[in-house]
């Protein structure tokens, strides 16, 4: 596991960590580099935030009822059609026998093990 006395790390090894070390330190300052602009945003935007956030909020609001108005709308419409399609099967008899069968034979090994 741990190399012997006088053997160092792989000539493989070394060149990936020279390789990778300038790209970290690249990525690092473009990390920082970000983090100063966010800040600088932050502080130019925070004014604005205050002022309009009456607006805001009341926008947030109807957005959000809006959303849940379409979602509702969309369920309620998967809910009528599987209703209706589930009322055509019963009306035609076309229900799944086999199921019903097994749903029979299972119930009925219930009722013996019960009493």
């Amino acid at each position: 596991m741990f190399p012997e006395k006088g053997q160092g790390p792989s000539a493989s090894k070394v060149i990936a960590v020279v390789t990778l070390f300038p790209f970290s330190g690249f990525l690092l300052l473009l990390v920082g580099l970000m983090f100063v602009g966010m800040l600088i945003d932050l502080a130019l935007s925070t004014p604005l935030f205050k002022i309009c956030s009456p607006i805001l909020v009341l926008v947030a609001i109807v957005i959000g009822l809006a959303v849940t108005g379409f979602l509702a709308s969309g369920a309620f419409g998967i809910t009528r059609i599987s209703s209706l399609s589930w009322i055509l099967k019963n009306m035609r008899g076309t229900r799944l026998p086999e199921q019903m069968e097994h749903a029979k034979l299972g119930a009925q090994e219930t009722a013996g093990h019960l009493g």
